[in-house]
């Protein structure tokens, strides 16, 4: 039997809480054990008498209030209204900022980071010559990096992809039994094209009949491990500054992230229909359940902005038509 969700709003911040559930729903996000916490969350606010600003000591004390709680759920609802808190600065400009970080050390998988134009563009120079005792090195994984930047593939993806897979006359990419084991087709814009025959033509001066048929070849002529690759990355990033040496910080796994976020501002500053691009993005990246790419709708406060100011026009042209 499913426990009974109490779903009658009644806090100060009712009206808001009620608009960002709907907000997230309506962007096709299912939202609903999201929902369960806010609305237990209203009623923390209540029972506590609250009133003024939603401050982060306001969110861990409703976070920490189940004694019976394991640290990484408290985490896990510390994050959810912390989300639901970069809507409310949309409405409300004085909200605190609330840290994104986890309140308690703890496995839970941290939030995404969305790489910053200026952060993309210090990985972008500064690759090629970070490695300075092998130029070759650095020139592969530019273009590695920059494939990754421009079409959010995975790690393994890119490293997976063969020669045959790389179509430099059409810039169409064969992606292989990626995550789940599904191929697809990804075009490539035409800079980015450029940046692979470029590397294509440099590889084939320097391994002219590789035994290998990775399209990106290492220093030795073969294809990169997961590790190595992941373990440069972390060079870069560590030497442009992006990131501290040990730690979490950003990975490159947050490049998919940024191209996913990136592309959806772009379709808001457009005018498009984002509900109706969803299942498109969702096709290239590869992602199997459509509730994966609806994420991406509110992961940044611009974003986040943009799909408030989107949701509250379709209300007002709801209210006209009814």
């Amino acid at each position: 039997m499913r426990n009974h969700v109490d779903r009658t709003l009644c806090s100060s911040l009712a009206e808001h809480l009620q608009n960002y559930i709907e907000m997230r729903q309506h962007s096709g996000y299912k939202f609903k054990k999201q929902a369960a916490i806010l609305y237990r969350f209203d009623q923390y606010l209540c029972k506590v008498g609250f009133q003024g600003h939603l401050t982060q000591n306001v969110a861990w004390d409703f976070a920490t209030s189940n004694t019976e709680l394991a640290k990484e759920e408290c985490t896990r609802l510390y994050q959810i209204v912390r989300q639901f808190s970069e809507y409310l600065v949309i409405y409300e400009p004085d909200t605190p900022h609330l840290p994104a970080r986890n309140v308690f050390r703890s496995t839970c998988t941290p939030p995404a980071y969305i790489y910053t134009s200026e952060e993309l563009s210090r990985l972008h120079s500064a690759a090629p010559h970070a490695w300075i005792k092998n130029p070759l090195r650095g020139i592969t994984l530019h273009a590695m990096f920059g494939l990754a930047a421009s079409t959010g593939l995975r790690s393994n993806e890119i490293i997976s992809l063969d020669r045959d897979d790389v179509r430099l006359d059409s810039g169409l990419l064969t992606i292989r039994c990626t995550k789940f084991q599904k191929d697809r087709l990804v075009p490539v814009h035409p800079t980015t094209l450029k940046v692979l025959r470029d590397y294509a033509a440099l590889r084939y001066a320097h391994f002219p009949k590789p035994v290998d048929s990775a399209f990106f070849l290492n220093m030795w002529g073969s294809r990169f491990s997961r590790r190595n690759f992941g373990f440069a990355f972390y060079q870069l990033a560590c030497s442009t500054g992006i990131r501290k040496a040990g730690g979490r910080g950003p990975s490159f796994h947050d490049l998919r992230h940024t191209f996913a976020v990136r592309r959806l501002v772009a379709w808001y500053q457009e005018g498009k229909d984002v509900q109706a691009m969803l299942p498109l993005l969702a096709t290239y990246m590869g992602h199997v359940h459509y509730s994966s790419t609806a994420y991406y709708l509110t992961a940044t406060p611009e974003l986040l902005a943009l799909a408030a100011k989107r949701y509250d026009a379709f209300l007002k042209r709801e209210d006209i038509q009814s």
